[in-house]
């Protein structure tokens, strides 16, 4: 059993972290800065970031912890509609804490009261809207097996695996604990993925709600018994409304200044500002809300500076490739198969994009080629960042000579492993046929030359022999 257990475990290390997509970053410059000591502000429907201020500078996030918290609450629990009783053991030690430290103005009023129960989803709203720590210590004690600590150990593996490598959680309220960090990037990540989650965004843009259990012992008038959201910008009868704001979360914290996330929406386009560490007080120590002016500041200026401008045309010829073999010209022009269109700030030309990074596929090409044939990809950056990637294909046919086509077969033939080889195999024959045929003469040399005979026969000649005269 216990090996089995290792081997799960070791399984379990080498599964891969959830991969979250970064939105691609361009930085453009403010006209005018804001307050907030860190902000990034992203197009959510490029999925680009427009603008970053110290993105990664660490900070305390405040309740922005909420948004972990609900995420964690949302994907462990099946059943929204159980009910919880509110435990006073479970959240008092809060007061307490905040009360020795004179932090007890972070506290929110959410008129919330020991033994109160209310659902799950009930106290998803209230925490999300009201930045309750009764119902933030509530949840998390519940979720994390009646152990708070237990749910901050699941809130930090979250962010690993969301790769949010410069936050660290130690409570689930976002009450103040200086070992409680994040960045302006981290909780722009967090945000991103928490809007994908289910009922998320539902919850985190509400402006107001009433709880589905009334407690009449407790909240007599129900009607009255209503949890606003923080962010003023969705109030209409508030000084600060913006018209398309919504949510998602405010968090203020005396030690730390005023924190806000929240998106807006207009013309069919959405923005998310992520703003952390903004004053609580002007130069004068007036008290100022600079967090809400700064998002409103952000997202003007998206609004109205922003949009989407054709970068690449596909029509446009970027670069040519040689071509062999080929009946007239030996190149092929390069076009982008698509269309590259980008959201872009209208006070920086085009022009300045940089669109000469050119990768081929193949170093040069062998005719025929096809109109629309992927010949490679061009790369477009702007200040060193970029911005993507189009593949490039041909803007026409480019016919095979016949003759060129035969006398480079021709070359290649002479030049072919296959006559090479059969060169070698003719030589290596004829070598052979050589030595057998001299072998063969010699034999026959040998066999030709006469024999000494071993009874001579003398030879007679063919002059006929003079008869001896008589004598008379």
């Amino acid at each position: 059993m216990k090996r089995l257990i290792s081997v799960i475990a070791a399984l379990a290390l080498l599964m891969p972290f959830v991969y979250i997509p970064k939105a691609k970053a361009m930085s453009f410059p403010l006209k005018s800065p804001i307050q907030s000591e860190s902000a990034v502000l992203v197009n959510l429907d490029a999925d680009i970031i427009l603008h970053e201020k110290n993105p990664d500078l660490k900070q305390m996030p405040g309740p922005l912890v909420n948004i972990m918290t609900a995420v964690i609450v949302l994907e462990e629990c099946h059943d929204l509609n159980k009910e919880l009783t509110l435990d006073p053991e479970v959240y008092t030690h809060i007061y307490e804490t905040l009360n020795e430290r004179d932090f007890s103005d972070d506290l929110p009023d959410c008129d919330l009261c020991d033994g109160d129960v209310l659902t799950i989803n009930d106290l998803l709203y209230c925490m999300m809207l009201t930045s309750s720590v009764e119902a933030a210590e509530t949840l998390a004690y519940h979720v994390g097996g009646d152990s708070v600590s237990g749910f901050v150990e699941m809130m930090n593996n979250k962010a690993a695996e969301l790769g949010m490598s410069s936050t660290h959680f130690t409570n689930p309220t976002g009450m103040y604990d200086e070992n409680q960090y994040t960045t302006a990037r981290d909780m722009t990540t967090l945000t991103r993925y928490a809007l994908d989650v289910p009922l998320f965004e539902n919850i985190a843009t509400t402006y107001s709600y009433t709880p589905s259990v009334p407690n009449p012992e407790r909240h007599q008038h129900i009607d009255e018994w209503i949890w606003k959201h923080s962010n003023v910008m969705m109030d209409p009868d508030n000084e600060n409304y913006y018209m398309g704001a919504k949510g998602i979360k405010t968090a203020n914290l005396v030690a730390a200044g005023r924190n806000i996330i929240s998106i807006a929406s207009k013309d069919g386009n959405n923005y998310l500002a992520v703003l952390l560490k903004a004053p609580f007080n002007d130069s004068e120590g007036n008290v100022t809300y600079y967090h809400i002016d700064d998002a409103k500041k952000l997202f003007d200026w998206g609004f109205n500076h922003f949009s989407y401008q054709i970068i690449l045309a596909d029509t446009a010829e970027v670069g040519e490739l040689p071509v062999s073999l080929a009946d007239g010209n030996d190149y092929v022009l390069a076009r982008p198969k698509e269309e590259f269109s980008l959201l872009w700030y209208d006070e920086i030309d085009t022009s300045l994009i940089k669109k000469d990074k050119i990768t081929w596929y193949k170093s040069s090409l062998q005719a025929p080629v096809k109109k629309g044939d992927v010949l490679g990809e061009v790369t477009l950056e702007y200040s060193g960042e970029e911005l993507g990637t189009v593949e490039l294909v041909a803007v026409s046919d480019v016919e095979r000579s016949k003759s060129k086509y035969n006398l480079e077969a021709a070359k290649r033939f002479y030049k072919s492993d296959w006559f090479k080889n059969a060169l070698k195999i003719s030589i290596v024959l004829c070598i052979i046929y050589i030595v057998i045929c001299i072998y063969s003469w010699v034999v026959f040399k040998s066999k030709a030359k006469p024999l000494k005979p071993i009874y001579a026969v003398p030879k007679m000649s063919k002059k006929k022999k003079k008869k001896p005269t008589q004598k008379k």
